[in-house]
Parts: structure tokens; C-alpha cells; sequence
């Protein structure tokens, strides 16, 4: 059981938080370095996109590690990193093929260890994190930011796909999700719109506020 706090000792509660400007900070505010994100989106809509440019920014406080479990690192994802403008000589920013979530967490008590996980997709550890394994993976890590990438579910327009996605994003403390090309981003931040790629996004946006018309 978890010890109790009185209300002096609640308000000296000091928190770790990523120091982010520009429209970063204007969408997602100061957010701590911990806990749970999900970004998730139907596919081609520049989920992949995000993730990476997401990614990068956060290697610029903390070591990050991008699993592309779904992908893996062929050709399409390749080419993603590259459409992404990534920087070559980031070494901060290093990605993995699948790994077990017991490889992921002996990574993490590594010295050196990332401190932020991107994991893509979430449908690839589904049997691994249910039975409440995904909360269990946040609270052993209790300094590691875990950032869940899921599909849309189909039949529920607007909620991530499998059960384990929806825990994720009752968990998570910034929520965004992408519809062509532009991020959607809520949780518990200020919240707004982030565009991928602004001209595409304002015309598939324009069209789709045609087509509802």
C-alpha cells in the first residue's frame, strides 16, 4: 500500500519536466519526463511521420529508443526516417527491430539506458502487455516515458484499436491523434493542432470540411 501525503508534503512534491518551446510547448506545455503518451491514427495519414519527428525532439533531452516492432527497419521505414529529415549524426536517437518486452526491460536497466520508448505498434505486444502488464511496465520504470503508437480502431471512430491501446490512452498524459496529417493533440496539456505538413494538411482538412458540408 502506498504511503500517504499531507498537504505540505503534496505541494513540495518537486517534477522532472521536458523543457519545450515553440508551438511544442504551445500544444503540450511542460509535460513530464515519465509515464505513458499515445499517438495513434487509420494508416497513411502520417502517424509514422509524427512519431519520428516526435522523437527526434525528444533526444534533445533524453535518450530515446524507437522499437519499430510493426515495421521493423526495411526499406518503407527507411524511407519514413528519411522523408522525416532526421539527423544522421543524432546519437541520441537509436532504433530497434522487435524486441520482447523482457529484452525491453533488461534494456532498461542498462546504464545508459533510453529514457523514452517509443513503441510501434502496440497491436505487435498486445498478448505481452494485456492482463495488466502495460501499467506494470510504467511502474517499474518509473523515470522512463513510454510512447505507445496504435491503429484506429474501424468500428470506433476516433478510439485506438485493441483493448490494450484503449487502456494506453486512459493512462496516457498526452493523447494526439493524426488524421491526415495533422496531430490532434489532448490529454492533459494545453492541447491544439500540430500540421505534419501544413499545405497537405489544410487541403485535406479544406476537402474534408467539403465533403461534410
Amino acid at each position: 500500500m502506498g504511503r500517504t501525503l499531507n498537504l505540505k508534503n503534496l505541494y513540495a512534491k518537486k517534477f522532472s519536466t521536458f523543457a519545450f518551446t515553440g508551438i511544442w510547448k504551445t500544444v503540450m506545455g511542460l509535460p513530464e519526463t515519465c509515464g505513458i503518451w499515445i499517438i495513434y491514427g487509420i494508416e497513411k495519414n502520417g502517424k509514422t511521420w509524427f512519431c519520428l519527428m516526435l522523437a527526434e525532439y525528444l533526444s534533445q533531452f533524453a535518450r530515446v529508443l524507437y522499437v519499430s516492432a510493426e515495421e521493423g527497419m526495411g526499406k518503407d521505414f527507411v524511407a519514413a526516417v528519411k522523408r522525416a529529415k532526421l539527423d544522421p549524426e543524432n546519437n541520441a536517437l537509436q532504433f530497434s527491430e522487435y524486441l520482447t518486452v523482457t529484452e525491453l526491460e533488461d534494456k532498461l536497466t542498462k546504464r545508459n539506458a533510453p529514457k523514452v520508448v517509443f513503441i510501434d505498434n502496440i497491436t505487435v505486444f498486445q498478448e505481452e502487455l494485456k492482463y495488466g502488464k502495460l501499467r506494470k511496465l510504467k511502474d517499474a520504470f518509473p523515470k522512463v516515458l513510454f510512447v505507445y503508437v496504435a491503429h484506429e480502431d474501424e468500428n470506433k471512430k476516433g478510439a485506438p484499436y485493441t483493448a490494450t491501446a484503449k487502456l494506453a490512452k486512459k493512462l496516457a498524459k498526452v493523447i494526439v491523434h493524426v488524421q491526415g496529417l495533422a496531430c490532434f493533440v489532448s490529454g492533459r496539456v494545453p492541447g491544439g493542432v500540430m500540421s505534419i505538413n501544413e499545405e497537405k494538411a489544410m487541403l485535406y482538412h479544406g476537402m474534408q470540411e467539403l465533403n461534410n458540408d
